[in-house]
């Protein structure tokens, strides 16, 4: 290819194309480089920062992004979605890429195009990401291929269900992942999202999961708040009220309401230390009572 190759020589991909075939045809439409253009163009990006070089890359490659996004149509998501995606990993691949290391850029920018994809569809698949961990993320875009090479039985007829304990082994060796990680996303992938609410049918709202996981209205803020003030309240009540006693009454109550668990007094402990009748402490206990609570209910 010439050496005089600039972005001119490029058909350029409609600013708002009309759909998403319009943007595959235009991409297809970039002339493919030369190994020798391709390092040219490579190292006037390193070297130099130019940026028209690495444009020249990215277009000569989005027909590769368009063919490896094609692959992942399976999990439900647009296609446009999947190219976007894959289009970021190409540029993240342009910016690393080494042409002296004497690798072409197509080899290099696959595993980024794919990685900005895989990334994109555990966070879209589901609203709750079904895969974190480094053994999860290969089973989850592994397992239901496997899965299809041994839905053939030994009569070579087709079988449907869960894996059994054998295939498990199977894929587990074969990913080299523990055999419980292989069961544990069969279990998630065969499952869907739930709405919290119901869709339509009112009949069905008793069974919807905002039916029977919703949390008790004694936990929500604003019972929450207004019992928080109640209780300040009657703490603050609580103290001026006793206040207002007499210090026998005062004493009296302390002692028999507002001593640690199993260390109140009885009547005939108080009764003994005041010199008086059982009957006669609590005649104090209740008259000292009953002042309080109208103290109390007046505040509140």
């Amino acid at each position: 290819m010439s050496t005089a190759l600039t972005l001119a020589n490029f058909p350029l991909v409609p600013q708002s194309a009309s759909s998403l075939e319009a943007y595959i045809a235009a991409a297809n439409r970039y002339p493919i480089l030369s190994e020798e253009e391709e390092k040219r163009l490579a190292r006037k990006f390193r070297d130099e920062g130019d940026l028209e070089a690495a444009r020249l890359l990215v277009l000569s490659h989005l027909r590769l992004v368009i063919a490896v996004a094609r692959n992942y149509l399976g999990y439900g998501l647009p296609h446009a979605d999947l190219i976007q995606e894959g289009n970021i990993g190409l540029m993240k691949a342009v910016k690393r890429f080494d042409p002296d290391r004497g690798v072409r850029l197509v080899s290099f920018a696959i595993h980024w195009i794919k990685a900005e994809i895989h990334e994109f569809i555990l966070r879209n698949w589901r609203l709750v990401k079904v895969a974190t961990t480094k053994a999860q993320r290969k089973l989850f875009f592994n397992l239901r291929s496997l899965k299809a090479s041994l839905a053939q039985d030994a009569e070579g007829e087709s079988h449907l269900g869960t894996l059994s304990v054998e295939e498990v082994r199977k894929v587990a060796a074969e990913l080299g992942v523990k055999p419980e990680e292989v069961v544990e996303m069969e279990t998630r992938l065969s499952g869907a999202d739930v709405s919290l609410e119901p869709v339509s049918d009112e009949e069905d709202e008793n069974f919807a999961p905002i039916a029977y996981l919703a949390a008790d209205a004694s936990f929500d803020p604003v019972s929450q708040l207004e019992r928080k003030e109640r209780d300040d309240l009657i703490e603050t009540g609580l103290a001026a009220a006793l206040d207002r006693l007499d210090p026998r009454s005062r004493d009296i109550v302390r002692r028999r309401w507002l001593a640690e668990e199993g260390k109140a007094a009885t009547l005939h402990e108080l009764a003994a230390e005041y010199g008086v009748s059982a009957e006669r402490i609590r005649q104090i206990e209740a008259k000292a009572m009953r002042k309080m609570r109208g103290m109390l209910e007046a505040r509140l």
